[in-house]
């Protein structure tokens, strides 16, 4: 069981003020190539797994922001660790049910 779930916002700031949305595609896309369980919400998008490999794929997202033309990123980031392990489901599972 993975011990950490962390929720990702990234705003890069695209050259010619162009939309964030293929950006913000492109940063997702990393994240369903690295393997690990995640949910696409509205305004973050959450992933599980350990600590170290979630932190090298948000360093992976901010440096291809780069090599796509963006001078700066803000990335919004939420960590919750657990040493016992955590999952998405565990902590939305009540709410799943009732959609």
């Amino acid at each position: 069981m993975a011990s950490t779930l962390l929720s990702i916002q990234i705003l890069p700031h695209t050259p010619g003020g162009e939309s964030v949305f293929p950006y913000v595609d492109r940063a997702i896309e990393i994240i369903q190539n690295a393997g690990v369980p995640f949910r696409v919400g509205p305004l973050e998008t959450t992933m599980e797994g350990e600590l170290p490999e979630l932190l090298a794929i948000v360093a992976k997202m901010n440096e291809e922001m780069v090599k796509m033309g963006c001078r700066s990123i803000l990335s919004h980031v939420k960590i919750y660790h657990n040493v016992d392990g955590i999952t998405m489901k565990e902590l939305t599972q009540k709410y799943d049910e009732t959609v």
